[in-house]
């Protein structure tokens, strides 16, 4: 008769591991929020002001509440101070502004950015926040691919925002040209600006990469929104997304010469090569921009951008230190930004220069706030990215694709923020807080009390993209050992 050991040899048989319900409820309340912060002005076009602006505060709201009841394991003395030295300083600015309404509505979007920036980069693991971007990719990308298929084939002309149809003085109002079967006609995808939807298609065509590189499953199906990401960059046709395009092909090629180095000092030559090749960029850019612009179809004045940093500089000049007041972006409603500066018979919004803007809002306190801001970020993102995981004496694990998510979004959004002031505000902002704070919390992927505490949520100890153990990790770690099955062994071995 056969009789049941009171010592197997292995542990007994159990279910597989599951996520929890709330765990997948939160995740997806980040994709929503990040899907939120990339779709950007799409939903003012499909919902109108109030509208969003009641969905962006309920959104804050809920954001804080579930940080409470979450409960994430923070790291108060390794916040991104930079970040908070300058969301004080534009608060400040409160105190001076020459436009306090103004003032206080971009305060408080800037606010619930931040808010959201930090609430997603402490609640989710590496792992999790590149599959939750690449999710809100996926959302943003294929709604703008629908959406303008749907004008090309139920309206048949450009529509204004609102879903109107209807003739407008400048082709700059429509929220869709209608330009998906007219080759080469530029694509403004649902946020109805091809300068706003090219980034966003270059940042997917980053992270699905990321993602391929990590060993992510279905790779088909990420074979085919890397493919349609890259149409849609193609298709917007933005000449600042090019140039951020050959930022992130240098600054790629570039970490991955420095992870080939093995000895002190071997990093130096590629370092001077980096710097020549960006200096000689850089130059070569300025000396031959009449022949670039050209090329791409845009003027040697990037379309008018030189008269409106001209206008901008003139009134910064007036206040140097401390600016007129923060207002990110602008509202074409209140009195002095109505019509100040105007293109295409529209109220701009931004300087279409990030740091001309601040120097003009925040005076030049407030540009050097941004610039060790940026510093401080692009410094942590480079090393994190080059440098070999370590955190003690094993000196071999291998390094991970997701380590470069950080310094390639670095390099799209200074590119960007030569010619646009988006990276003030809505995704542009929340990334560089999100991976910023990210990167102080969990320097380590899959390592530390931030990592760990979420996967044990799960039900698991630390989760890969795949499944199964890090490399190089502790096997004490492997989502194959939950932490509750671990304890029982031990409880045996006692």
């Amino acid at each position: 008769m056969a009789v049941h050991s009171k010592h197997p040899a292995s542990a007994p048989p159990e279910p597989p591991v599951r996520e929890k319900t709330g765990h997948l409820m939160l995740r997806g309340w980040c994709i929503f929020v990040l899907f939120m912060s990339l779709s950007g002005t799409a939903w003012v076009n499909a919902f109108g002001e109030l509208t969003t602006a009641v969905i962006t505060i309920a959104g804050g709201l809920l954001s804080a509440v579930l940080w409470v009841v979450v409960r994430p394991p923070v790291q108060w003395r390794r916040l991104p101070w930079f970040v908070v030295a300058y969301v004080v300083w534009a608060t400040l600015s409160l105190t001076w502004s020459v436009w306090p309404q103004t003032t206080a509505l971009t305060l408080l979007l800037l606010y619930i950015t931040t808010l959201q920036a930090l609430f997603i980069g402490s609640v989710l693991t590496w792992r999790e926040l590149v599959r939750a971007v690449a999710s809100a990719l996926k959302w943003v990308l294929a709604l703008s691919i629908l959406f303008e298929l749907w004008v090309a084939v139920f309206i048949g002309e450009p529509i204004l925002p609102g879903f109107v149809v209807d003739k407008a003085d400048d082709p700059i109002e429509y929220w869709s040209r209608n330009n998906l079967f007219d080759f080469p006609g530029r694509l403004q995808g649902i946020m109805g600006n091809a300068n706003l939807l090219a980034p966003v298609a270059l940042l997917a065509v980053v992270v699905f990469t990321i993602r391929l590189a990590s060993g992510a499953p279905r790779r088909t199906f990420l074979w085919i929104w890397t493919g349609l990401a890259a149409y849609l960059f193609v298709r917007a046709g933005s000449a600042t997304a090019y140039l951020a395009a050959a930022a992130v092909a240098v600054v790629l090629i570039t970490v991955l010469l420095m992870r080939t180095a093995t000895r002190p000092g071997e990093r130096t030559k590629y370092y001077v090569a980096y710097a020549l090749v960006g200096v000689g960029g850089l130059v070569g850019l300025w000396l031959l921009r009449d022949t670039i612009f050209t090329a791409l179809g845009r003027s040697a004045d990037l379309t008018g951008r030189e008269a409106i940093w001209e206008a901008v500089l003139g009134r910064a000049a007036e206040r140097p230190w401390v600016g007129w007041g923060f207002a990110t972006p602008w509202v074409p409603s209140d009195p002095a930004f109505d019509g100040w500066v105007v293109d295409h018979g529209q109220t701009v919004m931004q300087a279409h220069n990030m740091w001309i803007d601040v120097a003009m809002q925040l005076g030049i306190v407030g540009v050097v706030l941004l610039a060790l801001l940026y510093f401080a970020f692009v410094w942590r993102a480079w090393f994190f990215a080059i440098d070999r995981p370590r955190w003690d004496l094993r000196a071999d694990r291998p390094y991970s694709p997701l380590t470069l998510l950080p310094t390639l979004v670095g390099a799209i959004l200074l590119v960007q923020g030569l010619a646009e002031s988006s990276p003030l505000l809505l995704w542009g902002w929340l990334f560089i807080v999100m991976l910023g704070a990210k990167i102080k919390q969990s320097p380590h992927v899959g390592v530390g009390p931030a990592e760990q505490s979420a996967a044990i949520e799960r039900g698991e100890a630390v989760a890969r993209e795949g499944g199964g153990r890090e490399p190089g990790g502790d096997p004490a770690a492997s989502p194959r050992r939950p932490a509750r099955r671990a304890m029982r062994s031990a409880g045996r071995s006692a």
